[in-house]
């Protein structure tokens, strides 16, 4: 507990500089590197809490994403390299559940690992880390079995390789028992013969609008967004001789302002989208 206080006063600090004294900094590494527990242990209780709130929502989204552990070019054992080979650190992958209205209710699952170091012919062991969002996936569906009055949407960025028909895959041979929405990264074959997706998006109808106000970036004013729907259900090949299918909700706003990339989102999801109510929930989420 005293070890916990001191870290949460100074987060930014190193151990000796958080620790009050050298008998403190002791034990706080004897603690650190005990070698029965593992830092998953320690979070199982904030797993659980966590679990316990997401009962008490109709919908949760776990949001996955990843994160860089920077130690500032330490060459600490068990380190790996980052963006730059020069960069030594760890990556962390946690899924984050919040409410559809962003109330936070905890980290539910993660990865962590140190990449490999290139060798000789520029190959790089370690982990396949395209496994990562699967794994996240398979998680959230554990926890929707446990909670069959909660839908869990599992939802992945288009950074990274959270678009990946590997996820999809794995979440229609289990069945589905969560939701899955991914921003789209790749422009897919629709099959032999068939248009690409962005070509079946611009030739499907508009369902609806919506319009909100984008927030201010650097750079940037905050200003308003009209964008026009598109809804497409279609399949792809899934690589392994069958098809996945998913509706796709195309957004892409018109009158953008002269000189301002226009904001357009093209959005998967194993979830029916019909209405121009269901595709601005999904939008929103």
């Amino acid at each position: 507990m005293k070890l916990a206080t001191r870290l949460a006063q100074s987060p930014w600090a190193s151990i000796p500089q958080a620790c009050r004294g050298w008998a403190e900094m002791r034990v706080a590494y004897r603690f650190l590197g005990h070698d029965k527990l593992d830092w998953q242990d320690m979070l199982q209780p904030h797993w659980q809490a966590s679990a316990q709130r997401m009962r008490e929502h109709p919908v949760v989204l776990c949001l996955q994403d990843t994160t860089e552990l920077d130690f500032d070019g330490k060459a600490t054992r068990g380190l790996g390299p980052l963006s730059y080979e020069a960069q030594r650190g760890m990556y962390l992958h946690p899924t984050y559940a919040v409410t559809p209205a962003r109330v936070p209710l905890g980290v539910i699952d993660a990865w962590m690992w140190a990449r490999g170091f290139k060798d000789e012919t520029g190959a790089r062991g370690g982990p396949c880390e395209r496994a990562r969002w699967i794994e996240g996936y398979k998680r959230v569906a554990e926890q929707a079995r446990q909670m069959p009055d909660t839908r869990l949407v599992c939802v992945a960025d288009r950074e990274g390789e959270g678009d990946i028909v590997e996820l999809m895959r794995r979440a229609r041979d289990l069945g589905q028992p969560a939701d899955w929405l991914i921003r789209s990264r790749h422009d897919r074959s629709l099959g032999k013969g068939a248009a690409k997706l962005s070509v079946a998006l611009q030739q499907s109808p508009v369902l609806g609008e919506v319009e909100f106000t984008l927030a201010a970036r650097q750079g940037a004013k905050a200003r308003r967004v009209r964008q026009e729907l598109r809804v497409l259900r279609t399949q792809w090949p899934d690589g392994k001789g069958g098809v996945v299918e998913a509706s796709v909700v195309l957004a892409s706003e018109v009158g953008a302002p002269a000189g301002v990339k226009p904001v357009q989102w093209r959005l998967l999801t194993n979830r029916p989208v019909d209405t121009p109510e269901q595709a601005a929930e999904i939008i929103d989420w």
